[in-house]
């Protein structure tokens, strides 16, 4: 009892420490990150506290994993170093006795992790294409921003008003609107406009201004002065349908989704919970201190790993999508290989030799 219980809480205070950690430094890379799409017009400003709690959530498995992974060589690292694994050596306890409090700590963490991957990463990347697509979806009108230049909804117009005037986005002064059609290109410029609604639609009525008509295939140029000028705007666009791509799309249809790369995905999301798993008993198996090496060399180790394993399943993802390979066999050799070297490794440790070579004398 003393021996679980002393270990698990020592997991616990390392695991948490981990967790924030890491926690803190994405929510710090994804609120630059975010802030930058925001200024760049992909997201809305008001949103970006929303799209970046999606985004640590879709990356919360990963974390948590890493987390577990790092408080468990942490810790047995500790253990190796102030000598208490002797002591446990000593009373009998083998290398192996460190499964069961291992697993008892960490079940939460790998029902934690199947949650999230398996339902909660699938609806929070939705939920952030959703809020894109509602952005990316405004009509000309709200696109318009003072001192900014704004793409219309269409893709053929770019406006730019210096600022409004004290009635909001209704007026407006020094005015600059540039038109791309297949055969024509247009630069307008007005001192003042407002809008009308007219039968036909609504309409940026501008005063007092100058048109610049441009042929691309000719050349030919036309300018001409006006007094008020109509131009019409685009209506507010629906957002658009959610995305099909494998990514947005439940776990329970992905099993039913024959396509590469839905197949693709499936293997991503299962191949977190089997990595959370298998970096337990991964860490346990490698975790030895060398005295020459000094106790931050288990971290580092870890983190090697760690990463290594993940560049694999991102590995297979593609291949997978690309029709490479076939997703049970690829979970069977990638994940069934490191659970059959982590054992192996253990055993190897405990004293166990494969006899190899011998046989009973002629």
């Amino acid at each position: 009892m003393l021996f679980d219980s002393s270990l698990r809480k020592e997991l616990g205070r390392s695991f948490s420490a981990t967790l924030v950690v890491l926690v803190t430094i994405f929510i710090t890379v994804m609120l630059i990150r975010t802030l930058g799409q925001a200024s760049s017009g992909s997201v809305n400003p008001s949103d970006v506290i929303l799209v970046m709690g999606f985004t640590v959530l879709s990356q919360l498995p990963m974390m948590l994993t890493l987390s577990l992974f790092i408080a468990v060589s942490a810790t047995l690292t500790r253990m190796y170093a102030a000598s208490e694994m002797v002591v446990w050596f000593t009373c009998g306890q083998p290398l192996s006795a460190f499964i069961r409090p291992l697993l008892r700590f960490a079940w939460p963490v790998f029902l934690s992790v199947a949650l999230l991957s398996l339902l909660l990463v699938p609806w929070s990347n939705l939920q952030i294409r959703q809020l894109r697509d509602r952005y990316q979806g405004r009509g000309d009108l709200e696109r318009v921003a003072p001192g900014q230049f704004i793409e219309s909804a269409n893709g053929q117009r770019v406006f730019f008003i210096d600022k409004n005037t004290s009635d909001g986005k209704t007026t407006g002064s020094d005015i600059f609107i540039t038109t791309t059609e297949p055969n024509r290109e247009t630069v307008t410029s007005a001192r003042s406009g407002h809008l009308a609604q007219q039968p036909d639609g609504r309409f940026l009525v501008l005063d007092n201004g100058q048109q610049l008509d441009t042929e691309p295939a000719t050349g030919r140029m036309r300018i001409s002065e006006f007094t008020e000028y109509g131009v019409r705007l685009t209506a507010r666009q629906n957002a658009t349908a959610a995305n099909d791509a494998p990514r947005y799309k439940s776990t329970l249809a992905l099993f039913s989704d024959p396509t590469p790369k839905g197949r693709g995905e499936l293997a991503w999301r299962l191949g977190l919970i089997l990595a959370s798993i298998n970096c337990v008993l991964f860490g346990l198996a490698t975790t030895k201190v060398n005295p020459r090496a000094g106790r931050s060399a288990g971290i580092v180790f870890a983190l090697l790993a760690f990463f290594a394993y993940y560049n694999l399943l991102t590995i297979g993802q593609s291949w997978i999508g690309r029709g490479r390979v076939s997703l049970w066999p690829f979970l069977g050799l990638l994940h069934g290989g490191i659970l059959i070297l982590s054992i192996v490794w253990l055993a190897l440790r405990q004293g166990w030799r494969p006899r190899l070579g011998q046989g009973n004398a002629a």
